[in-house]
Formats: C-alpha cells, sequence, structure tokens
C-alpha cells in the first residue's frame, strides 16, 4: 500500500497523527512509554468546508525537557513494536544531527526543548504506531510549503523556517507561501525527513483511502490541513510514448531546462543524443519517454521549453522487471534502494544517487564510499 503525505498547510506532528487516525490507525496507546499522565485525545473541526480530526497529546505537569541521550534510552525501554520504534529512533535521529549543526554542537549533546517535550515524543511514536498499523509499503511526501516570519523558541526569537526544520527538509521539494506563520514544525520536519521515501507528486496509484488531520489555527488563506492519500500500486506497466525533437538552434544551456520541464511533467526519462541536419549544421535530439497519460503534458513541456515548431512521438511496449522501493541506513542516514526482480528473482539494486549526496554531505565520506555501503546493505537485508 501506498500512503501519499499530502501536506496542503503544512505539516507538524499532531496534524500528521490525526490525518493517519482519519485514515483508519487507532488512536496509539502511548501507555509503552511510562510517561506519567500521557493521554491522547482526539476530536473534529472544520478548515474551508473539510471536516478533518484532531489530536491533543498531554501528559503531566512539570515534565522535563530533554536530551537526545535521554529520547533515545527512553524509546529504547519502551513497550514498542520494533519498527515502530525504529521510526521513532530516526525521526529523533535526524532531529539530533539538524539542531547540533545549526547550535555547531555534537548529536548527543543536543537538548531538546519544545520539540523534547512530552506532547512531541507522544506524536513522533503515536505517528510511528498509526504506521504500524496501516502498514505501507511506501511513503510518499508533497512539496512543502513554508511561510515567513517569526517564531519566538527556547533560543530566542527564530525566522521561519525554523533553521532546524530548514537543515531536515535538506533534499526536499519546498514552496514558498504567503503566510506569515509557522507552516512546517521541526517535528513535522523530522517525521516526512525520515519517514518518507521520496518527495513529489501523488504516485501511480488506485485510491482505497483518506483522511484529513487539522491544526490548531485557521487561516483564512487556505485549510490547515494534512491530507494522507492510500492506495494500491497501478499494476499496469509496459506502454510508453516516446516524445522526441530535433534541435540545431537552442542554446545549448536551455536543454537542462526542457528536459527538467518534461520529467515535471510525469516524463520517466529524458536524453539527447548528437545530431547532424541539413547543411551539416551539428544538432541533438531532445528525447522523453512517458507514460501514454503524461505524453500530452510532456509534449507540451517540450514545445514551451525548446525552440522546436513541433514533436513527434511512437508508441511502444517494453517488458519491465517489477520493482520495488525500500530504505537501507549508512552509517546513520536513510538510503533509498530500487529493486528489480525478473520472474520473482532479484536481478537488479541499485542505491539512490540523490540520497548518496545527501548522506556523503553529512557524513564526510565519498559519494562513492556511501554508495558501497548502500550496496553491500540491501545485498544483506
Amino acid at each position: 500500500m501506498i500512503l501519499y503525505l499530502d501536506c496542503i498547510g503544512g505539516v507538524a506532528g499532531d496534524m500528521l497523527l490525526a490525518a493517519l487516525i482519519d485514515a483508519g490507525a487507532p488512536v496509539p496507546d502511548l501507555s509503552g512509554l511510562g510517561v506519567e499522565g500521557l493521554t491522547v485525545e482526539t476530536g473534529k473541526a472544520e478548515r474551508h468546508g473539510i471536516m478533518a480530526t484532531t489530536v491533543s497529546v498531554t501528559g503531566a505537569p512539570g515534565q522535563p525537557h530533554r536530551h537526545w541521550s535521554s529520547i533515545r534510552a527512553q524509546l529504547d525501554a519502551a513497550d514498542l513494536p520494533p519498527k515502530a520504534r525504529e521510526r521513532a529512533q530516526k525521526a529523533f535521529e535526524r532531529l539530533a544531527i539538524a539542531e547540533g549543526k545549526v547550535h555547531g554542537i555534537d548529536p548527543e549533546q543536543v537538548h531538546f526543548h519544545e520539540v523534547g517535550a512530552v506532547d512531541a515524543i507522544g506524536e513522533v511514536v503515536g505517528v510511528a504506531l498509526a504506521l504500524e498499523h496501516l502498514k505501507p509499503t511506501k511513503i510518499v511526501c508533497s512539496p512543502l510549503p513554508l511561510g515567513r516570519g517569526f517564531v519566538q523558541a527556547a533560543h530566542g526569537r527564530l525566522p521561519l523556517p525554523a533553521p532546524a526544520t530548514l537543515t531536515l527538509l535538506e533534499g526536499a521539494p519546498v514552496t514558498g507561501v504567503d503566510a506569515d506563520m509557522e507552516l512546517v514544525t521541526p517535528t513535522g520536519a523530522a517525521l516526512v525527513a525520515a519517514l518518507a521515501d521520496e518527495f513529489g507528486r501523488i504516485p501511480d496509484m488506485t485510491i482505497t483511502g483518506s483522511g484529513y488531520g487539522a491544526g490548531t489555527r485557521d487561516p483564512e488563506a487556505f485549510p490547515n490541513v494534512v491530507r494522507v492519500i492510500q492506495g494500491a500500486e497501478t499494476t499496469e506497466r509496459g506502454a510508453v510514448s516516446l516524445i522526441e525533437t530535433n534541435l540545431d538552434d537552442l542554446i545549448p544551456e536551455l536543454a537542462p531546462t526542457a528536459a527538467q520541464a518534461a520529467f515535471d511533467a510525469g516524463a520517466l526519462d529524458v536524453w539527447t543524443t548528437p545530431a547532424t541536419m541539413k547543411r551539416g549544421r551539428p544538432a541533438f535530439v531532445l528525447t522523453a519517454l512517458a507514460r501514454p497519460h503524461d505524453e500530452r503534458a510532456v509534449a507540451e513541456a517540450l514545445l514551451r521549453e525548446t525552440s522546436s515548431l513541433g514533436v513527434r512521438i511512437a508508441r511502444y511496449d517494453r517488458i519491465e522487471l517489477d520493482r520495488e522501493h525500500f530504505t537501507v541506513e549508512v552509517d546513520g542516514e536513510p538510503v533509498r534502494i530500487k529493486a528489480g526482480r525478473l520472474d520473482g528473482k532479484l536481478v537488479n539494486l541499485a542505491p539512490e544517487h540523490a540520497d548518496c549526496e545527501r548522506a556523503a554531505r553529512i557524513t564526510g565520506e565519498p559519494v562513492k564510499t556511501i554508495w558501497a555501503k548502500a550496496l553491500a546493505a540491501a545485498h544483506a537485508r
């Protein structure tokens, strides 16, 4: 099952947990955390005509703020399913690394303030338990809206997005929103950074369910909700469209822009091939491969972004491997793996290069080392 996190109004821990509950997950039992007086209360709220679930996590007064090491020990000792514990640990670890980078200290020394409070711990563990119930095989997150302004935090008055939030979202697509408010909280950013297998548009799937989680505020400009969409992966594969055009008068610097526009329109792959045209003019052929339902959008993207007056389209069938995606950890960093099977037999494994680059930046290792470790971890899985 694919789970798509549609962060319409941004994302916070309570909003994501509420959306998962609205989509069918039970209200999480957090008694295994051993936190005094920890409760989860749900309700309903209307946001721009959309009825959504709300969540409030509270504990007994006087709860301490915690270091990463104490939260890790608490999660280690908690009565939690192994996968839920792993997901919660990963979210807080990503947050500790981000906070440590912002403040110039070792992650082990990070003293959580707002996100170390009992409500945030309950939200993170609650999301992990909700996912344990829904059991998605793949989690995809939408581009994230980011507002401007300031927020008062333990360290002082911070610009929005908060510095730790920006660090957590490195590699994720974002879009600026004309709103002077915090749309993505550090807890929300840590959860999507740790849990999402990829970011982007809604994947090809057959929708099977959905749920809405509401934030506490109700701005006029947009519905302040997170929507989760559940779906079964589409199994119809094989038909593809080849869309291409010859170019002898396009500024070469514009070719990557045209290629990215084709990808954004849904192309599976885009490439260029050197060519010689009439009167011996040097040129290149820009080619995009797309599913039939994306054919028109990809063709229009090439026409908009190049000097072409027309594109040609050919339709093919192709034999494809059965594909799956999973994530391994390399030096504490998640790296997505693409796997291909032929008649059920594993024949291809490939680490996602962008993840290897990000992990290399964080760990200081060469990209080739991260790539090799990820491949070895995938084979050992």
